[in-house]
């Protein structure tokens, strides 16, 4: 059996069921478990990744509005890797190469065709049955099922751990510029981990939002998470944010209540370590009464 994996999320996936080793190929974005960075790569992004928020918002928007595909496929290597199993995702255009574009490069494959898999998760339980989607394809039901009965057992261990303490009110932010609220995955996450989501609705894409949504909830708490970026990276773009009239006036900024987290190797990624995203979220939500481990790695206090 010979996998190509074109989306990080599917690769931790596989992974986790103890199959990597069946993995030929992957997308450029995948990068975890460390040993998957050996594979070749089939994807790379059409536009320029370097620069802030708005210039990569602006050039994603301006390839959509001339119809093109945010990424490009290396044909040449998808057919000198001939795999069995391809697996691509048809939840987001911007997010990793879409199942339209794997089905026009897998009809000039030679000699073979490839089963796709599309995953498409919305929400937590989109991600449980593409769990199982994946371990019907690569034949071990009974692994997937103990996968998903080991991550929604943790998950019910957390919520039980924090479900007498006060819940404090969050905003979470996906990206900074143009503003995007965490939408799909996030506000059940949110809500599990003891927090009163403010914006962003369970199971739909993430929505732009306008500042003057952000001043009118005051939240709490606020928590950073842009996709694709890590602390590093969401630490340069908050100086935007930051500057803008009346953030100092915010609760959370006032009390310190400011948190950048890895949105590209947690949040972002609808996988087995969503449920460490949960206990990040613990963490920043309870004011470090519970400690895995995360700060530092996962999550940090911006100042």
């Amino acid at each position: 059996m010979r996998i190509l994996s074109l989306i990080a999320s599917s690769t931790e996936i596989i992974y986790s069921l103890g199959m990597g080793s069946k993995i030929i190929g992957r997308s450029h974005e995948c990068d975890f478990p460390n040993i998957v960075k050996d594979l070749p790569f089939c994807t790379e992004p059409r536009f320029d990744i370097n620069g802030t928020s708005l210039e990569i918002d602006n050039r994603v928007k301006s390839l959509l509005q001339e119809a093109l595909s945010i990424y490009l496929i290396d044909e040449k290597k998808l057919n000198d890797l001939q795999p069995d199993i391809i697996i691509t995702q048809s939840q987001c255009d911007v997010c990793a190469v879409s199942l339209t574009d794997v089905e026009k490069a897998v009809k000039k494959i030679i000699g073979k065709t490839p089963r796709i898999i599309s995953l498409e998760p919305n929400s937590l339980e989109d991600v449980w049955s593409d769990i199982h989607k994946i371990g019907e394809a690569l034949d071990i039901n009974s692994i997937s099922k103990k996968l998903v009965f080991t991550l929604k057992s943790r998950i019910n261990e957390l919520k039980e751990l924090i479900s007498k303490l006060e819940h404090r009110s969050v905003v979470c932010i996906e990206w900074i510029e143009p503003l995007m609220d965490a939408g799909n995955w996030v506000p059940q996450l949110v809500e599990l981990a003891g927090g009163i989501n403010l914006l962003g609705e369970k199971g739909k894409h993430s929505p732009w939002m306008n500042i003057h949504e952000l001043f009118e909830k005051n939240p709490e708490k606020i928590i950073i998470m842009p996709c694709g970026y890590d602390i590093q990276k969401a630490n340069q773009e908050m100086k935007k944010l930051s500057k803008t009239e009346r953030w100092k006036s915010l609760k959370a900024v006032k009390s310190k209540q400011v948190y950048l987290t890895d949105g590209n190797q947690y949040f972002n990624r609808p996988g087995p370590r969503l449920v460490e995203s949960l206990e990040i979220l613990i963490e920043i939500i309870h004011d470090h009464k519970f400690n895995f481990n995360h700060e530092g790695s996962g999550w940090v206090k911006y100042f």
